[in-house]
């Protein structure tokens, strides 16, 4: 929270940070709700330090990002949480160990890893001509891969909660590895064209058999070799460089970009990108290029939220926690395997009617 922030809320901080006045109890719960910190924290001596539960990939101006914030933490623990919930369900249905998980080492050869990828989930390019548009694309990569066992996971807010939106310069995205119960975790709040590359390059990290929080960024420099290596491959999965070199007409504009993002049913930011790794472009136009796209499209992102707001839950809440663990969940708790209350709060549902309603539009009720 920011200072103004802090005392439009609670008027009388400074006073308790001097010690010239003590706040109620009331007004620590008020508080500790409000930065999303449990009350027992704000009986500490010092401050604890909240360590992030998983590797950190991330990096800004080539140096490890240090301070995780609530919301980033809260999403890793309700991931986690749902990770473990699902690993015991795959192991009590006798589901064997996916076995692409770990097959690939960072550093393989970039479009034979890719290759192999892009086969084993059916997302060639004569198969990728049947989609509509990049938007389609996507929704269809969303359920492809959570066809071969994956949980896929895109939300912009924490669990639930429409106040606690995450913030899209903080991360991209996290990949969960596990054998029986890999988990991929997109930040909603980024652009459509940035969640693919983010959703396909969490799956690099899931080929690998690697638990990651990334960054997944088109445009930056990197200093850690995993993610520079897992952008490429992304990047090569998404549109084959051979390819880009015989379609490209020569000319960067933006009809030519649209044709391209078109062609291969992926966002014109990722056309920028394979342009500059096929060498038309150099770094510094790539980067003034990249911008200017990445603005008009974050404009168009921003009228789309203004506009008739919340959207559908029984569409929206089946992609925030994997519309897969969604039906597990639902099936599981209709057979007496879990407890209704605990299976309303894994999927997000405040009520009964909800949670069936969820159910018969995921078609398991």
């Amino acid at each position: 929270m920011s200072p103004a922030d802090i005392h439009r809320r609670f008027p009388k901080f400074d006073e308790w940070n001097r010690g010239s006045e003590q706040p109620t109890l009331k007004q620590l719960e008020k508080f500790a709700n409000a930065t999303h910190a449990p009350l027992g924290f704000l009986f500490l001596a010092d401050p604890p330090v909240e360590v992030l539960p998983i590797p950190d990939y991330r990096t800004i101006g080539n140096l490890p990002v240090r301070r995780p914030s609530p919301d980033l933490l809260d999403t890793i623990y309700i991931c986690q949480e749902r990770q473990d919930w699902y690993r015991q369900f795959a192991i009590n249905r006798g589901y064997e160990p996916l076995p692409f998980v770990g097959t690939v080492h960072v550093g393989d050869p970039v479009e034979v890893t890719a290759d192999e990828i892009r086969r084993a989930l059916g997302f060639t390019m004569p198969q990728r001509g049947g989609f509509q548009n990049g938007d389609d694309a996507f929704r269809r990569l969303i359920d492809i891969v959570e066809g071969v066992g994956i949980l896929v996971m895109i939300s912009g807010i924490v669990g639930g909660n429409t106040h606690r939106v995450l913030n899209r310069d903080e991360f991209r995205g996290f990949a969960l590895a596990d054998s029986v119960a890999p988990l991929i975790f997109v930040n909603g709040s980024d652009t459509k064209a940035a969640q693919m590359f983010t959703l396909v390059h969490e799956l690099v990290h899931i080929w690998v058999g690697e638990t990651a929080l990334s960054d997944a960024a088109m445009a930056l420099d990197s200093s850690n070799a995993n993610e520079v290596w897992a952008n490429q491959v992304a990047a090569e999965i998404l549109v084959p460089i051979a390819s880009i070199r015989t379609d490209f007409n020569g000319t960067v504009d933006a009809a030519e970009l649209r044709r391209l993002a078109n062609r291969y049913r992926v966002s014109t930011l990722v056309i920028l990108k394979r342009l500059f790794d096929a060498g038309f472009l150099q770094w510094a136009a790539y980067q003034d290029l990249y911008a200017d796209e990445l603005d008009r499209l974050t404009a168009i992102l921003a009228r789309q939220r203004q506009g008739p707001g919340g959207g559908d839950f029984y569409n929206t809440q089946p992609l925030r926690v994997s519309q897969h663990f969604a039906r597990a969940v639902i099936v599981d708790a209709l057979e007496g395997g879990t407890l209704f209350r605990d299976a309303y709060g894994l999927v997000g549902a405040a009520k009964h009617e909800t949670f069936i309603k969820l159910g018969e539009h995921l078609g398991v009720t």
